[in-house]
């Protein structure tokens, strides 16, 4: 195989380089790219129902030891904090601060910083094509 080619080297390419500009972007606001979307979970999650460690577990698919070291980070830098639960106290509910909430709108900020340079000079319909090549490939993968 060609290696100019090679779709899976070019998508891990461009993945890892896309994770690397947000999180040297998001160092800046002292947050990392999987602390960022774990905090946005809690935020959207909770406002309908009480979040679990074992809820940050599940969605993203993450080891209990990790989960409790990105939790901790998040609760040490003050943007959750962890609240008992009367009807079982081994269950300690996720709250996001105030903190957390301004440091979710500038990371969006940032990701919309970064998708438009991202984008920068690529047409609506090369857009268009892209999303549903990707589609494809994620359909084709699936089967």
């Amino acid at each position: 195989m060609d290696r100019e080619h090679d779709f899976g080297l070019k998508l891990n390419i461009l993945s890892h380089k896309l994770k690397k500009h947000l999180n040297a972007v998001l160092a800046k606001l002292g947050i990392t790219g999987v602390q960022s979307r774990i905090l946005h979970y809690i935020l959207v999650h909770s406002e309908r129902e009480p979040v679990y460690q074992r809820d940050v577990e599940n969605v993203f698919g993450l080891s209990r030891s990790t989960a409790t070291g990105i939790l901790q980070l998040l609760e040490r830098d003050g943007m959750i904090r962890r609240e008992s639960v009367t009807s079982d106290a081994r269950l300690k509910r996720l709250v996001p601060t105030e903190k957390a909430a301004v440091i979710d709108a500038q990371v969006l900020e940032s990701i919309v910083e970064i998708e438009k340079r991202l984008v920068g000079g690529i047409s609506a319909e090369e857009q268009a094509l892209f999303f549903s090549v990707i589609d494809r490939m994620t359909q084709n993968l699936d089967n």
